[in-house]
């Protein structure tokens, strides 16, 4: 049941004109019509409930009948518009001196809803996708950010993910559990003067024999 609540934060609405005024203060060219809040909103819809772009279009067909002031762009609009959105860095990580500590992970998420009695009776495997993230543990924020198949394991994209958060900061320390526990990562994260430590609290800068143990 609480994963069928689905609470939907319309405050966007409110401001629609306002922001699209200061979205197209100067701009040449066509005016945009849709404000960029509500093209983040249709896009967390396009993900979270994996809706395709021409179903997406009719999801908000039919919530202009319950939300007034509500407009409906064509699919093909919401596609263009979601593919330009402006990604905007947080200054406070690349314009800090201060060194970074880490957390690394990686987690699985189903790409077909198919059920439990559909899987036993036609022996049909669950497809999922991995996210692997590296997370300042200060600040909480994601500092770098990969999508494979589920055939890469974790210990494979700890350097990856180590040489995307250098470009942002100096790491002084990485966290991880049993997934990174490899000689080469260890070797990596020597090579890179990063100190790697367990989630249980050691650090161990020597190698895997010092750590505790399922922990990087």
């Amino acid at each position: 049941m609480r994963r069928g609540e689905l609470l939907l934060d319309l405050d966007f609405v409110k401001g629609w004109e306002r922001e699209l005024e200061a979205m197209n203060k100067g701009k040449e060219g066509a005016l945009f019509r849709y404000p960029d809040s509500f093209i983040h909103f249709l896009l967390f819809m396009y993900v979270y409930l994996h809706l395709p772009y021409r179903q997406l279009e009719g999801f908000t067909k039919a919530l202009t009948r319950y939300v007034k002031g509500l407009k409906v762009p064509d699919h093909s609009s919401i596609q263009w518009r979601v593919e330009k959105l402006p990604v905007k860095l947080d200054k406070t990580l690349t314009d800090s001196n201060e060194d970074l500590v880490i957390a690394l992970d990686g987690s699985g998420i189903k790409v077909f809803n198919r059920g439990e009695w559909i899987r036993h009776k036609w022996k049909v495997k669950r497809g999922y996708l991995k996210i692997h993230i590296a997370v300042d543990v200060k600040r909480k924020k994601i500092l770098s950010l990969e999508v494979t198949d589920k055939k890469v394991g974790d210990g494979r994209m700890l350097q990856p993910l180590v040489e995307e958060v250098s470009k942002k900061g100096k790491i002084a320390k990485a966290i991880g559990d049993g997934a990174y526990d490899t000689k080469s990562n260890f070797r990596y994260l020597d090579e890179k003067k990063i100190e790697s430590a367990s989630r249980c609290g050691r650090t161990h800068p020597a190698g895997p024999e010092d750590a505790c143990h399922g922990s990087l």
